[in-house]
């Protein structure tokens, strides 16, 4: 395998679309997800009204990557070899003697071979790796917290209360019934939540199809929220800037799920069709489907046996893992967690016309801006995504830096990892990126450099 990846050597170029193509103001997105989901349990489920009420510094504990296990109610991040770096009890964090009396004098967390092989979701624990669930651990952090003022046990069935809340937001009639808090909100105002693309990203698109690439959306958002998020963030005609749409491709299982496929439906009105297709044998706008009917298509429209293929994503468990693992395509991986650490996104500075409208003062209220931590930041509590600093060290020590399992996974499944699609947007389409490989330093991949933690820990071990 080459050292160097080029979008030049791709004869089809994917994308998912929330929190890739499309980038959220995380902090107006997450407080909405938050309060859609802490309603739920408030109004339907007899939860107490005080988790409708966060601070500005609640918000640290909100943090990408991290694995809630429903067993104990804990949370915890992992290190690369499957051992708790860190981890709290609802929102409080555990002492080093805490962690031993857990996980033992290795701290090895014991669901680990499991999540790290599949990826998938369990009955026993659930990671958090994409902006749209993320504010659901702190909110089950703080169930936790409100179960024990009670009295109360924790087990796993506040998680079924949980799911029920993600249900009745992002249900796919959702969208369509008004239903929930989520969808009639960004419905309302979708300025409030999504970044337009510059004429940047749209030209580079373009460029894509002129250069004869085929271009793929694939995504798991519904058709009618899609319809809404693309016009929105890409304009009236982005349909022309795709060959194939795929909406509501409930990833990872269209990577994953061969032999037993979904097959791909047709859309009438933003309703599937009941009957599936046999086959795929033109391009155009579909809905669930697989990738083994995707690359017959794809393999007619190059007319190549095996054409290479390229798809952006954000997720480990839908895009990175399942891509590469069952597709076989080469993945990018969208990191906005980089630009937390001083990697610059080629994102145009924030003005008055894209930021996010700010509220009267007196209206506020509960949701005070100031002293918010963005989620993609590091955390006073779990520090950084990339690596994790002992809280003992001394000031300036590097020793004992471990990676986390995210920058194993970005490493060992992604072929290289950017903060947006903004940062590669004006470059040619054959530049040659370093890519990530097992025989390279776990810097090498990130485009245009590594995070800051990775670089010290990176010369703390000059020979990993």
């Amino acid at each position: 395998m080459s050292e160097y990846f080029s979008l030049s050597d791709c004869d089809v170029i994917g994308f998912d679309l929330d929190h890739t193509l499309c980038r959220y103001h995380l902090k107006e997105t997450s407080r909405l997800i938050y309060e859609s989901f802490a309603k739920y349990l408030v109004e339907h489920k007899g939860y107490d009204k005080d988790l409708l009420t966060l601070s500005p510094a609640d918000w640290d504990f909100c943090f990408k990557g991290l694995v809630l296990d429903f067993e104990d109610g804990n949370l915890v991040k992992l290190a690369h070899d499957g051992t708790v770096l860190r981890a709290t009890h609802g929102t409080n964090e555990l002492s080093t003697e805490d962690l031993l009396k857990h996980y033992g004098p290795k701290k090895e967390w014991k669901h680990f071979n499991s999540l790290n092989t599949s990826y998938t979701r369990s009955a026993k624990y659930y990671f958090y790796d994409n902006y749209f669930d993320l504010p659901g651990a702190l909110l089950c952090a703080r169930v936790v917290d409100m179960l024990h003022k009670r009295g109360n046990e924790v087990t796993s069935e506040f998680w079924k209360d949980m799911l029920a809340a993600i249900d009745h937001n992002y249900n796919t009639s959702a969208f369509r019934e008004d239903a929930g808090t989520y969808f009639p909100r960004v419905k309302r105002d979708p300025g409030r939540y999504l970044q337009p693309c510059s004429e940047a990203v749209k030209g580079w698109l373009r460029r894509m199809k002129n250069a004869g690439k085929v271009v793929l959306l694939i995504t798991s958002s519904h058709s009618d929220y899609s319809r809404l998020v693309c016009e929105h963030i890409l304009g009236k005609d982005f349909e022309e800037l795709f060959d194939v749409i795929i909406t509501n491709a409930l990833k990872p299982g269209f990577f994953s799920l061969v032999p037993h496929q979904r097959p791909f439906r047709t859309l009438v009105n933003d309703m599937e069709d009941s009957e599936g297709l046999p086959a795929l044998d033109k391009p155009g706008w579909y809905s669930q489907g697989n990738w083994p009917h995707l690359l017959e298509l794809l393999k007619t429209m190059t007319g190549k046996q095996d054409p290479k293929v390229v798809y952006f994503g954000d997720s480990m468990r839908s895009d990175m893992f399942p891509a590469s693992s069952y597709g076989k395509w080469e993945t990018v991986m969208i990191v906005e967690e980089m630009e937390g650490e001083g990697v610059p996104s080629g994102m145009p500075p924030r003005s008055s016309s894209t930021e996010a409208p700010t509220e009267p003062q007196e209206k506020k209220g509960k949701y005070e801006d100031q002293g918010m931590k963005t989620p993609s930041a590091s955390s006073e509590q779990w520090g950084s995504y990339f690596v994790d600093v002992p809280k003992n060290a001394a000031a300036g020590e590097q020793e004992g830096l471990k990676l986390s399992w995210c920058t194993h996974s970005i490493h060992t499944y992604s072929t290289m990892a950017i903060p947006s699609v903004e940062t590669i947007a004006d470059l040619p389409l054959d530049y040659k990126f370093p890519r990530f490989s097992p025989d390279k330093p776990s810097t090498t991949g990130y485009y245009p450099r590594p995070p800051d933690s990775l670089l010290k820990w990176d010369q703390s071990n000059p020979s990993v």
